[in-house]
Formats: C-alpha cells, structure tokens, sequence
C-alpha cells in the first residue's frame, strides 16, 4: 500500500518537475548564447512566457508547486557551502539593524493602511506578517495565532504573492538604476524587501549569482524573526481577545534556515575540499534554476486582473512605502 501510495505521488510530480527540468536545460543552453542574462534570469522568463500562453493544465500544479518550494529549499541549504562568517560579517550590526528598522517600519505601516482601507483586523496583521518576514509561510503561521479564518488567510496570501511578483521583476531594474553593481546595497533591497524566499532568489538572480548569495542572507535574518513576530501578534491578539486558546500554535523556523546555518558553521571551522564546495555551488546552481523556471511557469498574470481595486491599492501602498523605507534605510545605515 506505501509503495503505491509513493508512485502514485512520483506520478502527479513528474509532469511539471520534468517541465521544470526542460525549461531549465533550455536556459542554461541559451545562457551560453546570452551570457549578460544567465541561465537562471532566462529560466524565470521563459518560465513566464510559457506558462501563461502554453503549459496552465492542472496536471502540472503538484509538479511545478515541488520545484518551487522542495528544491529551492535544498538550494538555500547548499547555499551554506558558498557562505561563511566573514561572509555574514559584511552585513555587521548596520545590516542588522537595517533588517530591523524594515520589519518594524512594514508592520506598522501595513496594519496602518490597512486599517485606513476597511480591511479587518486579521487581515492586516496577516498582511503585515506576510510583508515583514517571509511572504505565504509567515501568514500560515500568524493566521491560527490570531484566530484568522481560512478565507481571510487564502485572500492575503493571494495579496501577498501578486506583490511579491511585482517587486520581484522591478526592484532588480530600480536597484540597477539607484545603486549600480553595488553588492551590500542591491542585496538589501531585495533581501530586505521581497516577501518569500523564491522572490528573493528569483530578483537577485536578475542581478548576478552574488547578489543571491547576500540578499538570502538579509531574507534569512528576517526568517529568524518569524517566532517573535507571531509572538508579538498572539499577545497583540490576546489584549483585544480575538484570539481563543484552541487556535494556539506552536511557530518554529523553516527547517532549511537551521540546516543552511548548520552547514555554515561548518563551512566556517571546518576546510572543506574545493571539489565539495564546487559540486555544492554547481547542485544548488541546478536545483535554483529550475526552482525558477517553476515559478515563472506557476505566475499567472489573470489573477492580477481577478482582483478587486481595494485589493490592488493595499498591495500597492504596501510595496510603495517597502520600497522606499528600504531606500532610506540602506542610506541611514550606510549599507556598503
């Protein structure tokens, strides 16, 4: 019965993890053609284009939904080889102080602009937790802490994810603009703007492979924060008494920011030979790149359109003040 169950689960993922697959080949291919652009920028616009005018059949939603998230997770893990506390050191207590001064300055802002637009409560705590920390994983966490209903939770992740997309395509070109091929600044204003961990990887790798490695360190350092965040809001939630008992949840970090620290440490006391790093790099290369090729394939420009003004103009103001907090604050602590 296990071994049927696991087939039947290798059945439903094949189709859009071998799409996933292609697509990323294609790109890698054509990266040798296009060097300026890179396999992994190619593999997300391809990824776009044929997903939104070729490949929408449903029997590719569990395939692609895998590549996504499960390899881009073992890519952040691998990630760790490329890293180590000199690395983490560039960042120092102005980066962490940046990450800080965004998380508070979205939070409060979101739940602000929220309030002003009609939204519940629920709602815009969620949409704060989601902006600050780390996109659909913080909101699924906030949500049975304050007693969030389903649908208020599928609304704002939905919100959450449209905002991210569109930052994601436009911050690179912003960043390009304002701070050139300036690596701490570029980095943390997709590191410490953009709402999940494929955003953050899929904006800086419009960059360069080493804006990826920085700005996941600025994501990752807000991922740190997740537990306090809804620890903050549970208490937030108890004093105006929304929240009951039962809704309770215990909130840990993502498994994969623990396993990448892990591998950092060791990365960091421990000499490991080159051709360990190298196959580290080039795997975590791979799976990145067709964790990309599987968003651009997953990112469906309809849902733009489904959604109400309201919607649209929180999601807006959100990014807008995201945006130019990171701005200012990448001044004020003299990121560079």
């Amino acid at each position: 019965m296990m071994r049927h169950e696991l087939l039947h689960q290798y059945k439903t993922i094949l189709p859009g993890l071998g799409l996933s697959i292609l697509v990323a080949i294609i790109a890698k291919i054509c990266a040798i053609f296009l060097p300026d652009l890179g396999g992994a920028t190619l593999a997300i616009l391809f990824g776009i284009v044929l997903g939104n005018i070729f490949f929408k059949q449903e029997v590719l939603e569990v395939g692609t939904k895998f590549s996504e998230s499960v390899l881009l997770e073992y890519s952040v893990v691998l990630l760790g080889f490329t890293v180590t506390f000199q690395t983490i050191s560039r960042l120092g207590l102005n980066g962490l102080g940046y990450i800080m001064a965004m998380m508070a300055t979205v939070i409060i802002s979101a739940i602000l602009i929220g309030k002003r637009l009609g939204f519940s409560d629920n709602m815009s705590t969620m949409m704060a937790g989601g902006n600050a920390v780390c996109g659909s994983s913080a909101i699924g966490a906030i949500a049975p802490s304050i007693g969030a209903k389903d649908e208020e939770k599928g609304q704002v992740i939905t919100l959450v994810n449209l905002l991210g997309t569109v930052m994601m395509l436009t911050l690179p070109l912003l960043g390009a603009m304002l701070y050139g091929n300036h690596l701490l600044a570029n980095s943390a204003l997709l590191g410490g703007t953009l709402q999940s961990v494929g955003q953050v990887v899929a904006g800086a790798s419009l960059v360069n492979q080493e804006t990826v490695s920085y700005a996941m360190l600025f994501k990752i350092t807000r991922i740190l924060f997740l537990v306090v965040v809804v620890f903050v809001f549970q208490q937030r939630a108890k004093k105006k008494g929304t929240m009951q008992v039962k809704n309770l949840k215990k909130v840990s970090i993502p498994w994969y920011v623990i396993a990448f620290l892990i591998v950092c440490i060791l990365n960091s006391g421990v000499k490991l030979p080159h051709f360990f790093n190298d196959g580290a790099h080039q795997i975590g290369t791979w799976f990145e790149t067709i964790a990309l090729a599987a968003i651009g394939l997953r990112l469906d420009f309809k849902k733009f359109m489904k959604e109400g003004l309201s919607f649209l103009t929180y999601g807006v103001l959100v990014g807008l003040v995201q945006t130019l907090a990171a701005l200012l604050f990448i001044y004020l602590f003299k990121i560079s």
